[in-house]
């Protein structure tokens, strides 16, 4: 018999993969563009673009689709060698749109390829469309068209919508901001690719979006003969509003608490057993029956659960890094500036330090750890390797880390009964 393996085979690094939210013009998740490197080594990325995407086509179903794009569509960059040699026809083809780059050559073997996963039932997108694009023989087989906003003009942009709307599904790239996205709206655009529903612009406070099968566990929790305060924690981290809800009841004058939370558990020991269970029924009570949650809901659960992951590997004092990472996308939630959503609140000093000083740029004792979370959501991978050495932390389990974080959201989401 021959030598055993190393132990470190095991720990064969993933591809790192990413994932851009695309909206509909009112706002609902269409899809993702997946942004993908690969991790051949534990200290750098590759910039290799068609190895990158094609190791992670292999590995997709292991992650899985489902777990990556929550249901929805998968747009994925595709290189001449990766459309001439048929890569895609591995994925199921309701699931994913392949992107042809600005770089592919147009030629009648590329036609061809383009006409075949057409007949095979794949959308096509042609990537960063600009006027008299080289890809133009391209347009019949492409089901969608996108346009950078950030690098064509106005004009040109409404120009292009103008001309193929009727052939394709148009969609903006690179809107940032509301006055960009209403825009691009109103010359012809449909689909929008971008940050700026991140971005509080509006004071209009909404309801934070609530998973009722989380309430009727509680409800069900509270209703035994002994109360299980790990088991109440473990439900109310599944759901942002219930933590949101917590702190501001912890810091409403009738209970007056003068304590800083510094995490979930705190804030239950803080209200005592009595207290908690009338706070629940309270609670369930005010947002049972709520719409199931959004991509921004759902993007606040992966950033809490992979925060609280890689939170013992890092000094990060006596902060509850899961709190700050559901706490970090509250101003998207409620659609307010996060000075107004944490003024009222006690908080963890770093915690707020952070969330309004940090998000701004400023350095705080936490700044590494938020900044790594922002990076890998992102997919900036260079900054994900030069972060994740600050903090001493392999690619390997920043990567295990985020994929379990998504899992682990994409599990709660799917336990919400359809007809909720």
């Amino acid at each position: 018999m021959g030598n055993p393996a190393p132990a470190t085979s095991v720990e064969k690094p993933s591809p790192c993969i990413a994932r851009q939210a695309i909206l509909t013009a009112d706002e609902e998740l269409f899809g993702y563009e997946l942004l993908f490197r690969e991790n051949p080594e534990e200290d750098h990325f590759t910039s290799d673009v068609e190895n990158a995407t094609s190791t992670a086509i292999e590995t997709l179903n292991l992650i899985g689709l489902d777990v990556l794009c929550d249901g929805s569509l998968a747009f994925i960059n595709c290189t001449q060698q990766m459309l001439l040699k048929e890569h895609f026809l591995v994925l199921p083809p309701d699931e994913v749109v392949v992107e042809i780059q600005e770089t592919v050559p147009v030629d009648v073997n590329v036609a061809e390829a383009c006409r075949r996963l057409k007949e095979a039932g794949y959308a096509i997108s042609l990537d960063n469309f600009v006027p008299d694009d080289a890809r133009e023989p391209l347009v019949p087989y492409a089901r969608f068209i996108k346009v950078d906003t950030r690098q064509a003009l106005p004009e040109q942009s409404a120009a292009l919508a103008a001309r193929y709307a009727g052939k394709c599904r148009m969609l903006a790239q690179k809107v940032e901001t509301r006055q960009n996205f209403v825009a691009m709206r109103n010359a012809g655009f449909t689909l929008f690719q971008g940050y700026f529903f991140r971005h509080p612009e509006r004071m209009r406070a909404r309801q934070i979006p609530a998973t009722a099968t989380t309430y009727l566990r509680l409800l069900q929790s509270i209703a035994k003969p002994v109360t299980n305060f790990r088991e109440i924690e473990d439900l109310i981290k599944r759901e942002p509003s219930l933590c949101y809800r917590l702190l501001r009841y912890l810091n409403s004058p009738l209970l007056g608490l003068s304590s800083p939370v510094q995490s979930v558990r705190h804030a239950l020991n803080l209200l005592g057993e009595q207290e908690l269970i009338r706070w629940i029924r309270m609670a369930t009570t005010l947002v049972m029956g709520k719409d199931k949650p959004s991509d921004l809901v759902l993007s606040s659960l992966v950033r809490a659960r992979f925060c609280e992951l890689i939170a013992p590997k890092i000094n990060h004092g006596d902060s509850d890094l899961f709190l700050m990472g559901m706490l970090s996308m509250m101003d998207a939630i409620l659609d307010a500036p996060i000075g107004v959503v944490l003024e009222n609140f006690s908080l963890d000093s770093d915690i707020k330090e952070q969330l309004l000083h940090g998000k701004a740029g400023a350095s705080t004792p936490l700044s590494a750890a938020y900044d790594l979370m922002l990076a890998r959501e992102s997919g900036t991978w260079e900054k994900v390797t030069s972060l994740g050495k600050e903090l001493n932390l392999s690619l390997y389990f920043i990567n295990k880390s985020y994929n379990e974080a998504m899992r682990w959201a994409h599990d709660i989401k799917n336990e919400i009964p359809p007809d909720q």
